[in-house]
């Protein structure tokens, strides 16, 4: 499980004293947990038990691939922020964050392999340029955590042009 790998990513650099990679993991632990005490508060409003709320409360490893996803983003942006304000040593902090992260991600598809994926949903949903978000949903619903949303979005936007 993903969850127990990074629980022992953690203490090997704590022990090696890699602090870039002790403070990412941490910091995406701590997002987890809190992914993990919203989903338990909706269960309990839905009037589960205690048990049966706990149990279902953990993420799984699709649920964690979405968290780690989503940090991804966070320091994509974060990135171009600095680099625009000028900030190159943010700028790296956030590069060496995100290496850390790319480390638990499913492997990434090539251009062609999305290419592919996306002309095939065009083809099934019959989406014109006017429906491309409905288009870039889709395919992002079938590569989850395969391929980053802007190439998705570019190319899908490449595929409707044509």
């Amino acid at each position: 499980m993903l969850k127990n790998q990074l629980k022992e990513d953690v203490k090997i650099a704590m022990k090696s004293g890699d602090t870039v990679m002790r403070g990412t993991i941490a910091m995406l632990n701590a997002v987890i947990k809190n992914r993990e005490l919203e989903k338990r508060g909706k269960l309990m409003k839905a009037g589960g038990d205690a048990a049966t709320v706990e149990s279902e409360s953990q993420l799984n490893d699709e649920e964690v691939v979405e968290v780690i996803s989503s940090e991804i983003k966070k320091r994509k942006e974060a990135m171009e922020t600095f680099k625009v304000g000028g900030r190159p040593e943010l700028a790296e902090n956030e590069q060496k964050e995100l290496a850390v992260l790319m480390r638990y991600m499913p492997e990434q598809m090539s251009e062609d392999q999305i290419r592919e994926e996306v002309k095939k949903v065009i083809v099934e949903t019959g989406v014109t340029i006017k429906e491309m978000g409905k288009a870039i949903g889709a395919v992002m619903a079938k590569l989850k955590g395969k391929a980053d949303g802007t190439v998705v979005s570019r190319i899908v936007k490449e595929e409707l042009s044509k």
